[in-house]
């Protein structure tokens, strides 16, 4: 029996040219279902990652607002695997219709994967698959879930390996400009940690190529987890209106990718994590970097971006035990010395791209 999301798929000319096993065969692998009194009660055996992560959310009356007339997507930057738990239970916390999540086909593997589909409702997406069919099948599938639900999707792709945003890819906008939804608004989305869970898996990988099958990674985690703490900063900006853009004008596509991008990374909350790391020298004395810090700040101030800290001092105060306990520095006699150069670069460049003048650390 086809559902009716399935059936609507098959109808559009577009998806008529291909075999129809072909294309029953990607619907089946798509097909997700959202049951939200179980999703909701997934908080509860995740908890023991959860109560280390203190989730805090900026600007939430942009959804409130929009969510009363609009369908939404949203699209934020991709920092962590816990990602798909913070950002949506913010939203859950708040009484806010949950989206169904676009995510890598590498989650849906054993009984994750079956929490996913049946349960979160997220979309398995194959990222670099070039096979006109399944884009095409996509494409299709995304246009009619909007109809019904609102979306929370990752442009980049999968996680940043490196720490810095990456540019989008325009794949998942196409998709959601093919709803044809005159209500449809983007709401670019930041999400900023102290302490990334897997931020030593991801600097030492720093390619997609060398991945870790994700049972691995996720054993890893576990034990990353250990005396693991952070703030997790969910940061909604203004709803972009895609009325006028032109689905067929790669120009209007491309223009629109580069604002959502320009707006997730405006919003994106400079921790005293990041611009201790963006400052740091591989040893310097403590003043030595409460002033380099300073200096920063100025400059971020200037550009006017989301600062989570106003002075040197407090970047210190607030970092340093924490970036210690995590292995990464070292505190003796009023000096800091780097001790994981990766680890430590891979915070600095989380905030690079508002940076002119960035921090060198060797």
């Amino acid at each position: 029996m086809l559902d009716e999301i399935s059936e609507a798929v098959l109808a559009r000319e577009d998806v008529l040219k291909y075999p129809r096993e072909q294309v029953h065969a990607y619907l089946d692998e798509l097909r997700t279902t959202q049951r939200h009194k179980f999703y909701r009660a997934l908080q509860h055996p995740l908890y023991p990652i959860l109560r280390k992560i203190e989730r805090k959310h900026e600007q939430l009356h942009h959804v409130t607002t929009a969510v009363r007339s609009h369908r939404i997507v949203y699209a934020s930057n991709h920092k962590s695997h816990t990602d798909y738990l913070v950002e949506p239970l913010v939203l859950d916390d708040n009484g806010i219709r949950p989206p169904l999540i676009a995510a890598g086909i590498n989650l849906f593997g054993g009984p994750l994967g079956l929490i996913h589909k049946h349960v979160t409702g997220a979309i398995p997406i194959r990222r670099n698959t070039k096979d006109p069919a399944y884009l095409v099948t996509l494409k299709a599938y995304v246009g009619e879930i909007l109809k019904k639900h609102d979306l929370f999707f990752y442009p980049e792709g999968g996680r940043s390996y490196s720490g810095e945003l990456k540019p989008v890819k325009t794949g998942l906008f196409n998709a959601a400009l093919s709803a044809d939804r005159s209500d449809l608004v983007i709401i670019p989305t930041a999400v900023a940690y102290d302490l990334v869970l897997e931020d030593r898996i991801l600097a030492h990988q720093r390619s997609k190529k060398r991945q870790r099958p994700f049972s691995r990674e996720v054993a890893e985690m576990v034990r990353y987890a250990v005396g693991y703490r952070s703030r997790a900063f969910v940061t909604f900006g203004a709803p972009i209106s895609v009325a006028d853009i032109d689905v067929h004008s790669r120009t209007d596509v491309l223009a629109l990718t580069r604002l959502v991008r320009a707006r997730i990374g405006a919003q994106y909350k400079v921790l005293p994590t990041a611009i201790f790391a963006a400052a740091m020298r591989p040893s310097i004395a403590r003043r030595d970097l409460e002033a380099r810090i300073d200096h920063l700040l100025e400059e971020l101030a200037a550009r006017r971006a989301n600062l989570g800290v106003t002075s040197g001092r407090q970047a210190i105060e607030e970092a340093a035990e924490a970036l210690e306990t995590r292995g990464i520095v070292v505190a003796e006699r009023g000096r800091f010395r780097v001790r994981e150069r990766v680890v430590l670069r891979y915070y600095a460049r989380t905030i690079e791209h508002l940076l002119v003048t960035t921090g060198r650390t060797h």
